[in-house]
C-alpha cells in the first residue's frame, strides 16, 4: 500500500533535513543526493513494513544513517573536504570575523568523529529527540546522551583551538 496524500505531504517535507543530515554525513553532494534518493526508495519499498505508529521522520533517517553506514563498510572510503553550506534565505554578507568564525567551528566539526558528528546533527540540527537518535543509531538512550556530552566536550575544546592530546603509555 502507497503512501497517502498526507503521507506523501509528510514525506516531501521531511526531504530537505534528510539532504542535509546526508550531506553532513558524505561531505559531497552528489554522494548525499545519492543518499537520499536510496534512503526514498528503500523507504517507498518498504513502506507496508512501517510500524504506523512510528515517527516517519526517525524511521526514514534511520534507514538513511543505516544506508549510509553500508556505503560506508562498502567502498571503505569516507573523506572528502567539507562542504560549507550557505543559506538562500540570508543572502547578505557575513563580515570577516563572523566568516573566520564559522570556517573554525567548521573546522572543529569535521576533526570529529562521524559517530559524534551525527550525533549533534540528529540532535541539533535535524531536532530529533535523544530517544529517537538512540532509535536511529540502534543504541541505548544513555548511551546517545553520554556520547553527545563528550561530542559537544570536544567541539567546545576543537572550537578553542586545543588539539586532541594523545594517549602516551608509560614504558618502564
Amino acid at each position: 500500500m502507497p503512501p497517502d496524500d498526507a503521507e506523501s505531504t509528510q514525506l516531501r517535507e521531511l526531504i530537505p533535513g534528510l539532504r542535509r543530515f546526508a550531506l553532513w554525513l558524505t561531505r559531497d553532494v552528489h554522494e548525499a543526493d545519492d543518499l537520499v534518493q536510496t534512503t526514498l526508495e528503500r523507504a517507498l519499498d518498504k513502506w507496508t513494513t512501517r510500524r504506523p505508529d512510528a515517527s516517519l521522520k526517525s524511521w526514514l533517517f534511520t534507514i538513511l544513517y543505516r544506508e549510509f553506514l553500508i556505503e560506508k563498510r562498502r567502498t571503505k572510503r569516507y573523506w572528502g573536504l567539507l562542504s560549507r553550506m550557505k543559506s538562500d534565505d540570508n543572502p547578505a554578507w557575513p563580515s570577516a570575523e563572523q566568516e573566520i568564525a564559522t570556517q573554525s567551528m567548521l573546522e572543529a566539526f569535521g576533526r570529529l568523529t562521524p559517530e559524534q558528528r551525527s550525533l549533534l546533527i540528529l540532535i541539533t540540527i535535524e531536532g530529533l529527540s535523544y530517544q529517537e537518535v538512540a532509535h536511529v543509531m540502534d543504541i541505548p538512550i544513555g548511551t546517545v546522551m553520554s556520547r553527545l556530552s563528550r561530542a559537544r566536550q570536544a567541539l567546545h575544546r576543537l572550537g578553542e583551538g586545543e588539539t586532541p592530546q594523545p594517549i602516551l603509555r608509560l614504558m618502564k
